[in-house]
């Protein structure tokens, strides 16, 4: 599970702005996780709490935002969610996709108080 170094790297960076702006407490950080990205969410959501654990993160939320896996089709055009739609076009059942959205990863917003 490749998730829990990628908090770990999320929690660095945020405590790289936490020591930049000089905040004492982070009460939620936002993550846009895209559905091609190859990072499962859910996995996200259950290795957090262990990452945080006695950390100056302990008690911070975790939210995340899942942006689509929106693709076009090479050979139609066509536009689709490429999961909905197992990576074949619904119209032409093509296979060859450019990817529009949804292999991002971001820290969206950090929610100091």
């Amino acid at each position: 599970m490749h998730e829990l170094g990628v908090v770990c790297e999320v929690l660095k960076t945020v405590q790289k702005i936490v020591e930049q702006e000089k905040v004492s407490k982070i009460e939620k950080i936002v993550l846009q996780v895209g559905e091609l990205s190859g990072i499962v969410p859910a996995y996200l959501e259950e290795c957090f709490p262990a990452a945080v654990y006695k950390t100056p993160f302990e008690g911070t939320k975790l939210e995340m935002e899942v942006i689509p896996g929106e693709v076009k089709c090479k050979d139609c055009s066509e536009v689709f969610n490429g999961l909905k739609h197992n990576l074949k076009c619904p119209k032409c059942k093509g296979e060859h996709l450019d990817a529009l959205s949804g292999r991002e990863f971001i820290i969206k917003e950090i929610l100091a108080c």
